[in-house]
C-alpha cells in the first residue's frame, strides 16, 4: 500500500512544482522608439511590476524600435487582439478613439506641470473612458514630450521660416491642420520610416519631444533645432479589453497600479531628457534656437484656432486650458 501514496505524493510534488510554469502567461508589450528611451523606462518598469504583482503569473514580453510595427499598426493589433498591450503617443489615437484628437492642439498647456494635472485628474480619467467601447481598457495616460521642432535646411525663429518646409507630422489630423497653419508642407508617416525619409531628403525636418529626438538620433540628419514647444504629447497604455476583461479583480488592479509606477518613471526620464537634452545635442552638432517668440506661433495659427473651436467647443478647450 505504500507505492500508490509515495506515487500520489510523487505525482503531487510534480504537479505542484509544474503548476507556476503552467499558470504563467506571457503578453506582448510594443514601442516604435529605441529601448534607452523614456517609453523604453516606461515598459520596462510596467513589465518588472507586473510580473512582481502577480507574483510571475503574468510575464510582458518587450519589443523596441517598431519591431511589432509604427504606433498605429500596434494599436490596431491591440485593438484586434493579436497583441495584448502596446505604449504609444497619442498622434494615431484619433483615428481609433476621435475624443482624444483635443488633446493635440498646439499650444493647450502651459506646460509639463498643466498636462500632468489635467491627465491624472478628472478630466484626463474621463477621457479614458471612451476607449473601452473601442476594445481597449486605457490603463494610465504616460508622456511622450513636449514637441519642438528640427530640419536640415535652415534655422527657424519665427513662423515664417516654416513656409514651404516639407515635415513629417504623426498621422494624426489635428497636427496636420496645424501644421498647414503655419505653411509647412505636411508629409503623414509611421515613425519607422522617418530616419531614411530624413536621410534621403524626401522630407526636410520633423518634430518630437527631446527624448525622441535623441533616442532616434535625428541630429545624424538634423541640423537644426528651434525648441517651439508647439504641443505637449501625451502617451498612453493600451491593453485589448478582452485580455483585460478575463483578469481577476486582484490582476486588473496589479495592472492599473504596474501602468502608473510606470508612468512616474516615464515622466522622470522626460524630465531627465529634457534637462540635458540641448547641450547634449549642440555637443552632436545641431544648432539650436532656444528661445523663439512663442506669442508668434501662436498667432499664425489664430484661423486654426477657430476651426478647433468649431470642431471640439470653446467651453471644451477652455476646460483644459484653465484647469489649474
Amino acid at each position: 500500500m505504500k507505492t500508490p501514496t509515495r506515487l500520489l505524493a510523487a505525482l503531487g510534488l510534480a504537479l505542484g512544482l509544474s503548476l507556476p510554469a503552467l499558470a504563467q502567461t506571457t503578453m506582448k508589450i510594443s514601442i516604435s522608439v529605441a529601448q534607452n528611451s523614456h517609453q523604453g523606462v516606461a515598459i520596462d518598469t510596467f513589465a518588472r511590476e507586473v510580473e512582481k504583482r502577480t507574483g510571475g503569473r503574468y510575464k510582458v514580453q518587450g519589443f523596441y524600435s517598431g519591431s511589432l510595427g509604427g504606433e498605429r499598426e500596434s494599436i490596431e493589433a491591440v485593438q484586434l487582439g493579436t497583441q495584448e498591450l502596446t505604449f504609444s503617443s497619442t498622434g494615431p489615437v484619433p483615428n481609433f478613439v476621435p475624443e482624444a484628437r483635443i488633446l493635440d492642439i498646439p499650444f493647450l498647456f502651459r506646460d509639463k506641470a498643466h498636462a500632468r494635472a489635467v491627465l491624472d485628474g478628472a478630466i484626463g480619467q474621463d477621457m479614458l473612458k471612451p476607449f473601452e467601447s473601442k476594445g481597449f481598457k486605457a490603463l494610465a495616460w504616460g508622456e511622450n514630450g513636449v514637441r519642438h521642432m528640427t530640419n536640415s535646411k535652415r534655422a527657424v525663429n519665427s513662423p515664417d521660416d516654416l513656409k514651404g518646409l516639407k515635415m513629417r507630422t504623426m498621422e494624426n489630423p489635428v497636427h496636420v491642420a496645424a501644421y498647414k497653419g503655419f505653411g509647412i508642407i505636411t508629409t503623414p508617416m509611421a515613425f519607422p520610416e522617418v530616419f531614411t525619409a530624413l536621410q534621403q531628403g524626401t522630407v526636410d525636418g520633423q518634430e518630437n519631444p527631446l527624448s525622441v529626438i535623441m533616442a532616434a538620433k535625428f541630429e545624424q540628419v538634423q541640423k537644426h533645432l528651434t525648441l517651439t514647444g508647439h504641443v505637449y504629447s501625451p502617451a498612453i497604455f493600451l491593453m485589448n479589453k478582452g485580455a483585460f476583461d478575463k483578469l481577476s479583480a486582484a490582476d486588473k488592479q496589479h495592472f492599473l497600479d504596474a501602468a502608473k509606477e510606470a508612468v512616474k518613471a516615464n515622466r522622470a526620464r522626460v524630465d531627465e531628457d529634457d534637462a540635458k537634452g540641448v547641450a547634449e545635442l549642440r555637443a552632436k552638432g545641431m544648432q539650436v534656437v532656444e528661445n523663439p517668440d512663442k506669442s508668434k506661433f501662436q498667432a499664425a495659427l489664430t484661423p486654426v484656432y477657430a476651426e478647433f473651436e468649431k470642431q471640439f467647443g470653446k467651453a471644451n478647450i477652455d476646460r483644459i486650458r484653465n484647469a489649474r
